[in-house]
């Protein structure tokens, strides 16, 4: 018996068409609904989701945290203002000069911060951290030290004092944290370690400021005269100036230390101004640097002793002219012990002390080293 072999319709054709173009609508139609498809179990945005747990903060975080709570109620806000007067009409009136930091020093109400937040402003208004405003009266100011305190008159609910610590026995790499306003940004904290110590920095007017605090927390304008902390909370300095190209925080500024401030701060508060402890004699940076070129030597050159002075009492002898020129006198390398090298790095030493201290110089008199004892008078 014989088969045929089974042949293709038409009709049968064009069902099988029919059907694949069906079958690829569909899988089109499909593939166009899927996102539709996949919300339906996929959580969309603005759906709630699951709060996962964060568990306890770390401990150096509730350290952190800790300090400042605490310290925050220290620091202040400060802004001040200038007097100025219209061209036109001669009146005179205040205008908003600029922003900076300070902190609380004492129960008495006094405001310590830098002198140049101040520096030629009219007025000053001091905002605490629970919103008062108060009207500041300036008590003194060390420019050389960059250092300014003013006083608040608050009745009642004074706010505590910073707790004050040491800086002569910071270590490179320690744990700092900052508080300020940067910026108008009130009450910020920013934390870093201690870079390096003994920086100098060139002051605005006058000599450059010595035995600075330098450290990579982030300190912008409107941190200046802010506190400088320790990991106890304690003070270690006033944040002072920043090294930056931009205007803003590279990782370099710069804080007086606290045993400068608590030297100087003292004097502002009973004088109103900081009297240096001197040795009574004349030096000059640039002549300096110009003799120690020429002789070869490293040191301070005493160019003139006062008369009457700590310095004459105690045989410092200055240069002198004769018929053959000048001679030189006496050169100081050392203070106590430590070298000295330049005029700012004589007084910083200077600086260390107070008046009627007795210290040792070491000095160079015809090429022979020799050491005297000298005790600190008044500066001018």
């Amino acid at each position: 018996m014989d088969i045929e072999p089974s042949r293709t319709t038409p009709d049968s054709f064009y069902r099988r068409l029919v059907i694949i173009v069906i079958t690829l609508s569909a899988l089109m139609l499909l593939w166009t609904l899927l996102p539709a498809i996949e919300s339906l179990w996929v959580p969309t945005e603005g759906q709630l989701r699951t709060v996962t747990a964060r568990g306890d903060l770390a401990a150096d975080e509730k350290n952190t945290i800790e300090l400042f709570e605490k310290a925050r109620g220290s620091v202040v806000f400060i802004s001040t203002a200038a007097l100025v007067r219209d061209a036109w009409t001669r009146n005179v009136f205040a205008v908003p000069k600029g922003t900076g930091s300070g902190f609380i020093w004492d129960e008495a109400g006094h405001v310590v911060t830098n002198y140049h937040v101040i520096e030629n402003a009219s007025g000053a208004t001091v905002k605490l951290a629970d919103g008062r405003d108060y009207k500041a009266a300036l008590i003194g100011a060390s420019p050389a030290h960059d250092i300014a305190v003013m006083r608040i008159g608050v009745g009642f609910k004074r706010p505590p004092p910073v707790p004050v610590g040491t800086s002569n026995d910071l270590k490179v790499g320690q744990k700092v944290f900052a508080i300020g306003n940067p910026f108008g940004l009130d009450w910020t904290l920013t934390n870093g370690i201690i870079s390096a110590l003994d920086r100098s920095l060139a002051g605005n007017s006058g000599p450059a400021i010595e035995h600075l605090i330098q450290t990579d927390a982030a300190i912008n304008p409107g941190n200046s005269g802010g506190p400088l902390l320790d990991s106890a909370g304690r003070l270690i300095g006033i944040n002072t100036a920043i090294y930056s190209p931009s205007g803003a925080s590279a990782g370099i500024g710069f804080a007086v230390p606290v045993d400068t401030v608590m030297r100087v701060v003292p004097q502002l508060i009973k004088s109103g101004k900081y009297i240096r402890p001197a040795l009574g004699i004349e030096t000059d940076e640039q002549i300096n640097e110009r003799l120690n070129a020429v002789t070869g030597t490293k040191g301070v050159v005493v160019l003139r002793v006062q008369p009457r002075s700590a310095a004459e009492k105690a045989g410092l002898k200055d240069m002198t002219k004769s018929s053959q020129g000048m001679s030189l006198g006496d050169i100081i390398v050392a203070v106590n012990g430590k070298d000295v090298y330049s005029v700012p790095k004589l007084l910083a030493s200077l600086d260390d002390h107070k008046v009627g201290d007795v210290i040792q110089l070491t000095i160079m008199r015809q090429g022979k080293k020799q050491n005297l004892a000298v005790t600190l008078q008044p500066g001018n």
